[in-house]
């Protein structure tokens, strides 16, 4: 099993906030949050309370770019999104992104995972080809990036919108 976990802190915005942005983004509001490098994202089939939607994920991480379907599997409004990751068929894949409240301050844990639990360990040296520690590196400076990014974002919105 592979797992590849960033820590991010931002400040003035909850893990709520962060997640209703996830389960509502459509392409403009992705290309918002990092033009040129968030490309698409949007849901193409949704699920009452959102456990089994369907979204598509295309984005530049570094140099690598990241093209694929997800279907969230564990969803807990403001705490968690767990997403499977989908190529032709659902994938010993997952990006889950949990959020920890602390004042004023969100910290949110980003973490991909790949690969197989008991014997089916013997094809996770065949993942690492794909997930190499370039990779690793190119995304959690990228999670970084883009989770101070969309902090601001959602904050410039709720100041929008109390002007308003």
């Amino acid at each position: 099993m592979i797992k590849i976990k960033s820590e991010v802190t931002v400040r003035g915005v909850s893990g709520k906030e962060i997640g209703d942005f996830f389960i509502s983004c459509t392409d403009d509001m992705y290309r918002q949050w990092w033009p040129g490098t968030h490309l698409q994202f949007h849901t193409i089939k949704r699920y009452p309370g959102e456990k089994g939607n369907v979204v598509y994920f295309d984005e530049f991480v570094g140099g690598y770019r990241l093209k694929f379907r997800g279907t969230i599997t564990a969803y807990d409004p403001g705490n968690r999104i767990r997403w499977q990751i989908i190529k032709i068929f659902r994938l010993p894949a997952w990006l889950d992104i949990a959020f920890e409240a602390k004042g004023e301050e969100t910290k949110i844990i980003h973490e991909l995972t790949a690969g197989f639990n008991g014997p089916g360990r013997f094809f996770d040296p065949l993942i690492r080809l794909r997930l190499t520690k370039s990779f690793e590196r190119e995304l959690d400076g990228h999670a970084h990036y883009e989770f101070n990014m969309l902090a601001e974002l959602i904050r410039n919105k709720k100041a929008e919108e109390a002007r308003s």
